[in-house]
């Protein structure tokens, strides 16, 4: 059995990186070239463009590994089909169960090798992506209205809460143009601050430049003005937020680990916003790993199907169509699920179900009837 996991494990790996190897020149080099064309401004060279497409490479990677592990599997095993090796090995004991569970280790490997590209290796890469295009530009906005965040804090004329709103980030990472409304415990709008950057401490303290604060006193002195207004150079102003949470409202999801999505969307339930976007796509993060599983499922059915049935470069069109269908549908159950108000975990988790299903069925027909 060790020699039939080697040579199945061996061959299998082999064309799973080449697939994903192809899949990742095609990819860079769609980059690079979309990224030349901001080449020459701003003092852009075509250097930071191969690095910006470098960049992007690890997410890619994340993207494709389902497919690439479908089409490279599918590959391996129609070729072994063809060739009769597989039938060789059906005979000499390589059962349906014994090939299903040595298929199963090798896909649950390829699942924590996809989750530890996602987790780790995909956040920095994108943050980094990320920072560098805020510094080739000059700055990053966040949509048309910006980020907001809400906060609520005892003081000691009670219960108040903020509402901050960032328009996005500035050329040296910091945050730009932010807005904090500050309202007492009866709604009424007690503070505000402008400030042109800012900047999170690690205790929460956010460090604000060319600030002007405007305060509405609720109870004044006579002869003192209803609304006092002062400019400062900077202005230190003590949050709960931590810089984790900022970074999470202002940085795309992509650039968010499945821990950090998690804790994001515990935030917003507490503070009353809606967490459901963000709580699908811990989900999907969650559970696209196990797609590679589900790949390798998917993929056993063209082992058994007779060489006449088809040719390698039919059954790899094949696999190609089947990858791209899961992308799509996994794509799309996100979206449906955000707007008809799926359970999370659900709309997750029904396209890895879904296709795991199609291939245990054509599977068990395929064992039954061939």
């Amino acid at each position: 059995m060790k020699t039939v996991r080697r040579l199945l494990y061996r061959d299998i790996v082999a064309s799973v990186g080449f697939v994903a190897l192809a899949f990742l020149a095609l990819f860079y080099f769609i980059d690079f070239v979309e990224s030349l064309g901001d080449a020459g401004t701003r003092g852009r060279a075509a250097l930071d463009a191969a690095w910006q497409a470098a960049l992007e490479l690890p997410g890619h990677l994340y993207e494709l590994m389902p497919i690439a592990v479908l089409i490279g599997t599918i590959y391996s095993l129609a070729r072994l089909a063809q060739s009769s090796e597989f039938t060789i090995l059906r005979t000499g004991g390589l059962g349906p169960g014994r090939a299903l569970g040595l298929l199963a280790l090798l896909g649950i490997a390829f699942s924590a090798l996809a989750f530890a590209i996602g987790d780790w290796l995909v956040p920095q890469a994108e943050r980094e992506a990320v920072l560098f295009k805020a510094r080739m530009s000059g700055g990053m906005r966040v949509g048309s209205s910006g980020a907001w965040l809400k906060e609520r804090r005892r003081t000691p004329e009670g219960e108040h809460s903020y509402s901050i709103n960032i328009a996005g980030t500035s050329g040296g990472g910091g945050l730009a143009e932010v807005r904090i409304f500050e309202f007492d415990e009866d709604g009424r709008l007690a503070v505000r601050i402008e400030a042109r950057e800012g900047h999170v401490g690690d205790d929460g303290t956010w460090t604000l430049r060319d600030a002007e604060e405007t305060r509405w006193p609720r109870a004044r002195a006579p002869g003192q003005p209803p609304v006092q207004v002062r400019k400062l150079a900077e202005l230190h102003w003590a949050s709960t937020l931590t810089p984790a949470v900022v970074a999470a409202a202002v940085l795309p999801l992509r650039t968010m680990s499945t821990l950090e999505l998690w804790r994001y969307s515990q935030h917003l339930s507490v503070q009353e916003q809606s967490a459901q976007r963000y709580q699908i796509q811990f989900w999907k993060k969650a559970l696209y790993p196990m797609a590679c599983l589900v790949m390798v499922a998917l993929a056993l059915p063209f082992a058994y199907m007779h060489a006449r049935a088809g040719s390698i470069s039919l059954k790899v069109f094949g696999g190609i169509m089947l990858g791209i269908a899961f992308v799509l549908l996994n794509n799309l159950a996100g979206h449906i699920g955000l707007l008809n108000g799926w359970t999370p975990w659900a709309a997750a988790a029904t396209p890895g179900l879904l296709f795991l299903a199609m291939s245990m069925a054509a599977f068990a027909w395929l064992v039954r009837y061939r």
